[in-house]
């Protein structure tokens, strides 16, 4: 007689939820950073940035908070 605790399962899938919503966060970041990445120079220039803030602009809008 198996019986399963309908807590587990609950908690399990919450941590696969929150899991899922981590890597979806992750992938706007790297994605983020990649196009970033992919701009020359002048263009960042006209976009107010510096490649030493790339980081920290992907991350931003990755998590909605500054790094």
């Amino acid at each position: 007689d198996i019986r399963t605790d309908a807590g587990f399962v609950a908690r399990f899938a919450e941590t696969l939820n929150a899991l899922s919503a981590r890597y979806a966060q992750y992938r706007v970041y790297r994605r983020t950073l990649n196009e970033l990445t992919s701009l020359s120079s002048r263009e960042l220039a006209d976009l107010g940035l510096h490649r030493s803030m790339l980081r920290n602009v992907a991350y931003e809008a990755a998590y909605g908070i500054k790094a």
